[in-house]
């Protein structure tokens, strides 16, 4: 039995099979020059998330301030809290924002590998990349939708307590 294996790893060693896949320049040249969009998508979505995440730090400490406010008045009415609930509401909406930006980071970065992976395997997995550089692009699009909303909702302002309207 040992000779056999012994037989059939001479023969062709899968590690030179992978050597001698791998050595051919042009084909890596082909497959990194593949890769450049999805790279640069993948550094466009870091882009956006910093963005929304300094957007959220802010929030988070507003939150934050108003609660340690509240905490140390006594008072029955706190006249902040329609601010706290606008800032919750931006919270989640940023918080809905990052998840799906980060879905889409995942998944580009899969897209990168899965190139990579393509050029050097039979198997066709092409329509699966094509399929998942559109799940990329509606996580992405997804996010950047929760991204507006929470800016259209930052552009209204806190809106005063309807009671407080009345007065």
């Amino acid at each position: 039995m040992f000779d056999h294996l012994a037989a059939v790893a001479v023969q062709t060693p899968f590690a030179f099979e992978i050597i001698e896949r791998t050595a051919s320049t042009p084909r890596v040249q082909q497959v990194v020059q593949l890769s450049l969009a999805p790279a640069f998508l993948l550094s466009g979505i870091g882009a956006i998330m910093n963005v929304i995440m300094s957007r959220m730090i802010w929030i988070a400490q507003r939150i934050e301030r108003i609660e340690d406010a509240r905490a140390r008045e006594e008072q029955g009415e706190d006249w902040r809290s329609g601010e706290l609930g606008w800032l919750r509401r931006r919270r989640k909406l940023a918080q809905g924002a990052i998840l799906f930006s980060t879905a889409s980071a995942v998944i580009i970065s899969l897209v990168i590998g899965l190139l990579f992976i393509s050029a050097y395997i039979t198997a066709q997995i092409g329509t699966l990349i094509a399929l998942l550089w559109v799940l990329t692009m509606v996580l992405l699009v997804t996010g950047l939708g929760f991204f507006l909303r929470e800016t259209r909702l930052a552009a209204v302002g806190a809106q005063p307590a309807k009671d407080s309207q009345d007065a």
